[in-house]
């Protein structure tokens, strides 16, 4: 069991995006599967992110609060301004504009963590950053979003904080308790977690995908291409922005995967919630979760072949 676990955790990013693919071509599969799962998939991957974290991973925000500080306005400065310019420039529609500025808008992606340990970069800073950003998501992603896409579409500030509320803050310190109350079981089944958050991961994006696959093979190209750009800019910004300030290589191995994998999940579940009337603004949260994961993977063999050859100037 446990290797076909360790399996599916490696092969995260290709299951995602076979997934994707067939519930692309062959949407009515996945028709038994309906968006009032989202949240509870969710869930189920911010409970996992919970049993994994330990008190102690959040020494890093006190003992080098400077490196935190600087990776979370990162995070929640690029990403949302990198959104709101490409759905500008690419003129995308109110709801598609809107599913790419949530998608950054939201705190770091659980992934990062795990591309950042492949990519030997600083994982206590990387695993800091991801608890601090994800803790400062209820308020951040609400307001952000109304900054950045109020002006297309009505914005529910106090709704969405209370969504984030229940579909992440509570899962993860529910995560938290367990681990603390119960810590032989936990460490037991740490080692099938990564692999249960993919298939909670490609579950979401099935049901995305296959409920708008019509749309998709007309014109998800381009929402495609903004995408990968918005993720490919990140993770470039992240590092250049680290590099800047002086952070040694696995200091900005860190900020940049951080900076460049988002929440992508929490976006979708934000769109199906509180912005039913524009269904495609589900689409880019769901096609970011496949695109970062296997971007990730590629710039964590980057990364690690980059710091073998010492070329860290």
């Amino acid at each position: 069991m446990k290797k076909i676990c360790d399996f599916i955790s490696r092969w995260m990013g290709v299951l995602v995006l076979l997934t994707a693919v067939f519930a692309l071509l062959f949407p009515e599969t996945f028709s038994v599967l309906k968006p009032t799962m989202i949240n509870p998939l969710l869930g189920v991957v911010m409970f996992g992110m919970g049993l994994t974290l330990k008190l102690e991973d959040f020494k890093v925000v006190f003992s080098r609060p400077k490196d935190v500080i600087i990776g979370c306005l990162a995070q929640f400065t690029v990403m949302p301004l990198l959104a709101w310019s490409l759905a500008k420039g690419f003129s995308l529609s109110d709801e598609l504009a809107l599913g790419v500025v949530l998608v950054g808008c939201c705190p770091g992606g659980t992934a990062s963590n795990v591309i950042t340990y492949l990519a030997k970069g600083d994982l206590a800073l990387s695993v800091g950053m991801t608890g601090v950003s994800t803790l400062l998501a209820p308020i951040l992603t609400p307001l952000l979003t109304w900054l950045m896409a109020g002006e297309r579409v009505d914005v529910d500030v106090v709704s969405m904080f209370l969504s984030i509320l229940w579909v992440v803050i509570l899962p993860i310190v529910a995560g938290l308790v367990f681990r603390s109350l119960m810590p032989k079981v936990t460490e037991q089944a740490v080692a099938y977690l990564p692999a249960l958050s993919s298939l909670a991961i490609a579950l979401i994006v099935a049901i995305i995908v296959s409920a708008n696959s019509a749309k998709l093979m007309v014109g998800g190209w381009l929402i495609m291409l903004v995408v990968m750009l918005h993720n490919v800019c990140g993770l470039m910004v992240g590092y250049m922005l680290a590099r800047l300030l002086g952070m040694e290589m696995k200091k900005r191995v860190a900020v940049s995967i951080e900076v460049g994998m988002q929440n992508s999940g929490l976006a979708s579940s934000l769109a199906t919630l509180h912005f039913a009337a524009y269904p495609m603004a589900t689409i880019p949260g769901a096609l970011f979760s496949v695109w970062h994961n296997i971007s990730g993977a590629v710039m964590a063999k980057v990364y690690s072949a980059i710091q073998r050859r010492g070329q860290v100037g």
